[in-house]
């Protein structure tokens, strides 16, 4: 029997003991802290990595840049995939080589996909399917070609028919950066440089992402897009602020515009009707997003976002801005779920500080309430000509991936992996696992 002058804690303390009560070890404010390498738990954070699989074509459509090719990787992806597994990553962004498997309406080669998806099922690593990549097959020519999209379309449909237990795509890759370098800046494919060129190729692309996630969601109702796009700003460093870069700057949400119907700035507008968007085609986009779950995923390395000096040259503006600020600016356009879905260094040795740069906007933009779903270094390996944009055929090594084309671990390798013993198992919401359905013990995490 407690005596009267006793208070309820000297109560607790007596019978109870001071702490690390039955029960603690099932969340609350004892719950576990997010710490260790992820499991693959549906509400586990998506910490990612990506195999480079560009393929535009330069040298008037003469040259096809293959990256999986340039890489190493059709030799070597049996360690490519090791390596994911290896470095405790369970989700890989993957992109099919689109230009090689499909040979023309309804033929394709899936004989290289078919068994690097098999090892990836049997390893357990969940890929986001990237199925367009910066080029088209020969037979298509490239996207000034109006039926890009109908062909595209069957192409996604047979993907996702082929492998029914992929859940995750990103029909086409970076929209904005595939039609601004094929016809703004003459680096690849058609190699144009006008406006309706571009306004061109950007209403093709979009239409074929959008057909392409129909196709998709016809044998995957429940997918879930995460659409790659590149996080641009351009700081124009002069008194007065010059009409062409306010525009440029604007230009670069037009993608995510037409496919997330939202309805462009009206200088935007005009610019498009200007350089061939027909009104018809305008209210097509506008009618409503695709189908699925709808991620948006925002690219950012410091080279995205420039300075434009009085004298009409560009210099690097790395982190004056920053992935987080803009890529809120995106979130608070278009209000989707956010990814941050590419980022590297050029040089191995401040790569790693780059990675715990870009963490920590995520986790800023997590503490502001912003729904950040996942993070990727990309990619895997070192890179062949991003130097120079794929525009030349150097042969020049670009040391920015966890792992050398030796398959030997970077710096940031190592950087990467103590990154995941600590942050592995923070859900993809603040305690997100409580809406799984699920037999095990609740295990709340503090809010990261």
């Amino acid at each position: 029997m407690a005596k009267k002058n006793q208070g309820f804690l000297q109560i607790i303390k007596h019978i109870r003991g001071n702490g690390d009560y039955s029960g603690d070890q099932f969340g609350g404010a004892a719950g576990a802290a997010g710490s260790g390498l992820p499991t693959g738990a549906p509400g586990n954070f998506m910490f990612a990595t990506g195999i480079e699989c560009s393929y535009p074509t330069i040298d008037g459509g003469r040259l096809r840049r293959d990256q999986l090719e340039e890489c190493g990787h059709y030799q070597r992806w049996r360690d490519d995939l090791r390596l994911v597994r290896e470095l405790g990553l369970k989700v890989l962004r993957y992109g099919l080589p689109y230009y090689a498997i499909h040979l023309g309406p309804e033929r394709y080669d899936w004989s290289f996909a078919d068994e690097v998806m098999h090892e990836m099922q049997r390893l357990g690593i969940t890929p986001i399917l990237d199925l367009l990549h910066f080029g088209v097959p020969e037979w298509l020519g490239n996207f000034q070609n109006p039926e890009l999209p109908v062909h595209f379309a069957d192409y996604c449909g047979a993907v996702a028919e082929r492998y029914p237990w992929v859940r995750y795509y990103t029909p086409v890759n970076e929209i904005y950066i595939t039609a601004r370098m094929s016809t703004l800046d003459g680096a690849w494919n058609e190699q144009e440089r006008t406006h309706p060129a571009f306004v061109t190729a950007m209403k093709h692309v979009v239409a074929a992402s959008i057909l392409g996630n129909h196709s998709i969601a016809g044998h995957r109702p429940d997918a879930v897009i995460i659409q790659s796009e590149s996080a641009e700003f351009v700081h124009e460093a002069k008194t007065e602020r010059s009409p062409e870069v306010t525009l440029a700057n604007k230009r670069r949400f037009i993608s995510l515009d037409l496919l997330y119907a939202h309805p462009p700035d009206a200088d935007v507008c005009m610019y498009l009707m200007d350089n061939g968007l027909t009104r018809e085609e305008y209210e097509w986009f506008m009618k409503g997003e695709p189908p699925g779950y709808q991620v948006m995923g925002n690219d950012y390395y410091g080279r995205n976002e420039k300075i434009l000096k009085p004298d009409g040259t560009m210099c690097v503006a790395e982190d004056v801005m920053g992935w987080y600020q803009i890529t809120r600016a995106y979130y608070d356009r278009y209000k989707k779920p956010v990814m941050h879905t590419e980022t590297n260094h050029f040089d191995p040795e401040e790569a790693p500080t780059w990675l715990w740069k870009q963490w920590v906007n995520v986790l800023r933009m997590r503490a502001d309430g912003v729904p950040v779903l996942g993070f990727t270094w990309y990619s895997l390996t070192d890179q062949i000509d991003w130097d120079s944009g794929l525009t030349r055929k150097d042969g020049h090594v670009v040391a920015c991936g966890l792992y050398d084309l030796q398959r030997k671990p970077r710096p940031v390798a190592a950087s990467y992996r103590m990154l995941l013993e600590e942050f592995g198992r923070i859900t993809v919401v603040p305690h997100g696992e409580m809406f799984e359905v699920t037999d095990q013990p609740s295990m709340l995490k503090v809010e990261v």
